[in-house]
C-alpha cells in the first residue's frame, strides 16, 4: 500500500504541476507577464512550490540512485517536513481560499490535484511507510524556516511585482495589521502541524516496535 500510495502521489502530483504551468503560463502572459515574470509568478505560491518538494521526495525515495543525487529529500526529517507543509496547503485551502474563487475546467482539475489529491496521497504515504520515528523536536526550528522564508519572500516581492500570490497578504487591501494577523496565524498552525507531525512520527514507531516484538 505503501508503495502504491507512492507512486500515485508522484504521478498525479506530476501530472498536476505541470498541467498547472501548462495552463497558467500562457494566461499569464495574455495578462501582460513576460515568460520570465509568468514563471516566477507560478512559483510564487507557496502550493507549487510544496508540491514540488513532495515530487521530489517521492522522486528520491523510488529512484534507486535516489539517495545519491537527492540526498536532502530522501532523509526522514525532509519527509515530516514535507508533510507538514502539504498539510498545511490541504488546510488553508479547504478553510480559506477555496471559498475566494471558483476555478472552471483545467483550473478547477489543477487545483483539486493540488490542494486535494496530492497532499492526502502524501500524508497517507507518510503515515504508512514514511514515518519511522528518527525525527527530532529541534527539527522543528528548521521547519519553520520554510514558511517564514516563503512570507518574506512574498511580501519582499509585492511591491516590487505590484501583486500578491494570496489576498491575505495583500497589505494595500487589507491593511498591515490585517495581513500581520493572518501571517501569525498560518505560521502558529504550521507550528502545530510540525508539533504532530514529531508526536505522530515518534508514536508510530513505538507502534511498530510493540507490533515486532
Amino acid at each position: 500500500m505503501g508503495r502504491f500510495l507512492q507512486i500515485a502521489g508522484l504521478v498525479i502530483g506530476l501530472a498536476g504541476l505541470v498541467l498547472q504551468f501548462c495552463i497558467s503560463i500562457p494566461a499569464s502572459m495574455e495578462a501582460g507577464r513576460s515568460l520570465l515574470g509568468s514563471i516566477i509568478f507560478v512559483l510564487s505560491f507557496f502550493t507549487i512550490l510544496t508540491n514540488i518538494g513532495v515530487v521530489l521526495v517521492h522522486t528520491s525515495l523510488l529512484s534507486s540512485t535516489g539517495y545519491a543525487w537527492l540526498p536532502a529529500f530522501a532523509g526522514p526529517r525532509m519527509r515530516a517536513g514535507v508533510a507538514a507543509s502539504i498539510a498545511l496547503v490541504f488546510i488553508i485551502y479547504a478553510t480559506v481560499l477555496a471559498q475566494l474563487w471558483q476555478p472552471q475546467g483545467l483550473f478547477l482539475l489543477c487545483d483539486v490535484l493540488l490542494h486535494y489529491v496530492t497532499p492526502v496521497l502524501f500524508v497517507l504515504w507518510w503515515l504508512i511507510s514514511g514515518a519511522d520515528g528518527r525525527t527530532r523536536w529541534s527539527d522543528i526550528s528548521w521547519w519553520m524556516l520554510y514558511p517564514v522564508a516563503y512570507l518574506i519572500y512574498a511580501m519582499a516581492r509585492a511591491p516590487l511585482a505590484g501583486e500578491v500570490p494570496y489576498p491575505f497578504l495583500d497589505v494595500a487591501k487589507n491593511g498591515a495589521i490585517s495581513v500581520a494577523i493572518s501571517a501569525a496565524a498560518i505560521t502558529g498552525l504550521f507550528l502545530v502541524l510540525c508539533v504532530v507531525a514529531v508526536l505522530a512520527d515518534h508514536a508510530i514507531a513505538r507502534s511498530r516496535a510493540s507490533s515486532v516484538r
